[in-house]
Formats: structure tokens, C-alpha cells, sequence
């Protein structure tokens, strides 16, 4: 079973992402017994909801799902209704609403447009470690999701999502932090032709902040956030783009053969000349 779920893993990560949920499915119905591990452990291109009595768009996902029903954010409501629902502590769903205010502005301010959301969750443990005064905690999501509109013949979307576990010790807090990144544009152009770049990409990280008062948590997890989205944005823009552009420019060339050629020459025959002066 070990190594049939790490082919299947493997696997996964060589598909582009747009078609992680047809791939899934497949895998699944060839090995029916993963079924539970794959849908843990395989992280799938959000879908954009819209909450009915907040009026506003949410994403869902595995982290606001129960059975059939998706958790709004900004209502705490599932949809459609269930009596028996998973729902935060109070305490938290506190901190889950201003989080969603706050991630709603860094949103707009960086992918100017596109859906967030956030979901958090009381850790299973956190009633012994309260009673033991060891420690607490809680874990979350936070989620983005930008879709390009097509209006240039080319369309794609970009998915975030980052997982985090934290907990409180004292004045400070240890976050550990899972991000990952999907990404898929599709060009369709008479002078290019169709192209289509996609992947995705995995990174943890951990570290301690103080906390003087349970606000603290999402300027902690806020700063975590950006650091590692700027990081992760920068190598997509040089593994992808920038390696993908190298061997297009290779392949591809805007001028003539005779203008190359007459090009070439030129530099040969300076850098024959100044050769001549250095001997």
C-alpha cells in the first residue's frame, strides 16, 4: 500500500493542475483503496462558492467541507444546511473572522481580484493541553484563488494554499507552515500557437513569534504568509517562465537567418581583432 501511494504521489505531481479532480478520479478507480489517502494527502484546485446570506464569494474546499456541505466564512452557515455541522470554538471563530477581513485586504492589495478564505480550526488535542497548561493551539487554512478572464486568448489561474498548525507556549507561539502553490496558463495565439504552462510547488517553514494577545496570531501568520508567497512567486517566475522563455528564444527566432549570420560574423571578426592587439 506504501509504495502504491507514493507512485500515486508521484505521479500526481507530473500532471498539470487544472486536471488534478479528472486525475484523482481516475486514480481512485483503478485503486479504489486509496481513495481516503489520496483526497488527504493531494491538494485540489479550489472552487469559488457564493455565501447567500453574506452575499460574498468563499472557496471551497476540504478544510470547510462536511459530508456534501461547505462552510461560508463570513456566515459560519453550511451550505446546504446540516444540523450536525463542524464548527470552530468561539474563541476561534473570532479570530477566523477578523483573519478573513484581514487576508480579504491583502487579497485585493496583491492579486488585485480574485476569492480568499479562511478556516480555522481548534487542534483535537487543545482541551488537555488547556487543562495541562502546557500549551494551546489551533491550525487553519488560508486560501486564494485569481482566474484569468481570457480577454487576451489566454486564460489560466493561480490556487494558494497554505496550511499551518500553531501553538501557544507561554508569551510566544510556534507555526509551523505548509504552502502550495498551483498554476496553469493556456495560450492560444495564431503567432504562438497553443501553449500550455502549468505545475505547482511545496514549501514548509517554522518559526516563533511573540504574542501579547490572541489579535497577534494574524499578523504572525500574515507576515509567514507573505514571505513565503513572495518566495515561491519568484522561483515560478524563474524555474517556469524564466526556463520556459530560455528554450522558446532558442527554438524560436525573431530575426533572419541572413541577419543571424551577418551578426555572428561581426562578433567573430572583433573578437579576431582583438585578439590581434593582444598578441
Amino acid at each position: 500500500m506504501g509504495d502504491q501511494i507514493d507512485c500515486a504521489l508521484d505521479l500526481m505531481r507530473r500532471l498539470p493542475p487544472q486536471n488534478t479532480e479528472e486525475n484523482v478520479s481516475q486514480l481512485v478507480e483503478l485503486v479504489p483503496a486509496l481513495h481516503e489517502d489520496l483526497l488527504n494527502a493531494i491538494d485540489q484546485p479550489l472552487k469559488v462558492a457564493k455565501c447567500k446570506t453574506a452575499n460574498k464569494d468563499y472557496l471551497m474546499s476540504t478544510f470547510n467541507r462536511d459530508g456534501d456541505s461547505f462552510r461560508s466564512p463570513w456566515s459560519n452557515e453550511y451550505d446546504p444546511p446540516i444540523n450536525d455541522g463542524i464548527f470552530p470554538s468561539p474563541k476561534i471563530r473570532k479570530l477566523e473572522m477578523a483573519a478573513n477581513e484581514a487576508f480579504d485586504t491583502y487579497r485585493e492589495m496583491y492579486y488585485e481580484g480574485g476569492t480568499s478564505s479562511v478556516y480555522f480550526w481548534d487542534n483535537e488535542q487543545e482541551q488537555e493541553l488547556v487543562q495541562s497548561k502546557l500549551q494551546s493551539g489551533f491550525s487553519g487554512a488560508i486560501l486564494f484563488k485569481k482566474v484569468g478572464d481570457g480577454s487576451r486568448k489566454m486564460k489560466g489561474a493561480w490556487d494558494s494554499i497554505h496550511v499551518f498548525k500553531a501553538n501557544e507556549r507561554g508569551r510566544n507561539a510556534h507555526y509551523k507552515l505548509t504552502s502550495t502553490v498551483m498554476l496553469y496558463t493556456i495560450t492560444s495565439k495564431p503567432e504562438l500557437g497553443n501553449m500550455n504552462l502549468s505545475g505547482s510547488m511545496t514549501r514548509q517553514f517554522e518559526t516563533d513569534y511573540p504574542i501579547d494577545e490572541p489579535s497577534a496570531h494574524i499578523a504572525n501568520i500574515g507576515r509567514m504568509v507573505e514571505d513565503i508567497e513572495l518566495k515561491m512567486r519568484n522561483l515560478l517566475q524563474e524555474v517556469y517562465f524564466g526556463k520556459t522563455k530560455d528554450i522558446v528564444n532558442d527554438l524560436r527566432s525573431i530575426k533572419s537567418l541572413v541577419e543571424s549570420q551577418r551578426q555572428a560574423d561581426i562578433q567573430k571578426e572583433l573578437l579576431g581583432k582583438l585578439m590581434e592587439r593582444k598578441s
